[in-house]
């Protein structure tokens, strides 16, 4: 196998794992096995688990990221068009969360919280400057400043619920309460001059 084959098939083998099983309940010796290859090898294409899980992460968030800016770009206003994009990047972190990483592992270690904080910021540098590329948003002098407010705020509020919500229906109801008593606020904050 060529290089990039071996990631691709590392990577998709403990995509499969993550979400079926989160990350913290998958080994390295699984990943090798799913792939059908030696757990050496995923040691000579990537550091660590923690570097597998980044990279598959960072894709999953650039794909959406790319989608999310893409699309809808025809909504009433600035402010419906800031909404909806910051719910739906709400929704983003919150998948990657569920899906990828495992809610357990995340309350329960120090470093999955680094790890959530380290991929967080780097979503919002993504957001900010895709945001700022955007031809329906106003380029004030302090626009960029007052939307990396706007996605800090929404981001750790969302955070907030998530990480002490004990099921999935307390979160959903966290994101419409969110989503209707916060955010328009947040949303203001941000375009007011």
């Amino acid at each position: 196998m060529e290089a990039d084959k071996i990631k691709e098939s590392i990577k998709r083998a403990a995509q499969e794992l993550f979400r079926k099983f989160g990350y913290h309940k998958t080994s390295v010796n699984e990943i090798a096995k799913k792939a059908k290859i030696a757990k050496a090898t995923i040691y000579k294409y990537f550091d660590s688990k923690e570097a597998v899980l980044h990279v598959l992460l960072m894709d999953y968030i650039k794909s959406s990221v790319d989608e999310l800016i893409t699309s809808n770009t025809t909504e009433i206003d600035e402010e419906t068009h800031l909404s909806n994009l910051i719910m739906k990047t709400c929704r983003l972190s919150y998948t990657v969360c569920n899906e990828f990483i495992g809610w357990d592992f995340i309350r329960e270690s120090a470093n999955s919280q680094d790890f959530l904080k380290n991929l967080s910021n780097e979503l919002e540098e993504m957001l900010v400057s895709s945001f700022m590329q955007l031809s329906g948003i106003r380029k004030q002098e302090n626009s960029m400043q007052r939307i990396r407010f706007l996605i800090k705020c929404s981001k750790n509020i969302v955070f907030s619920f998530a990480f002490t919500s004990v099921s999935d229906s307390d979160v959903r109801k966290n994101f419409v309460s969110f989503q209707k008593e916060i955010l328009p606020y947040l949303v203001k904050a941000a375009l007011t001059v």
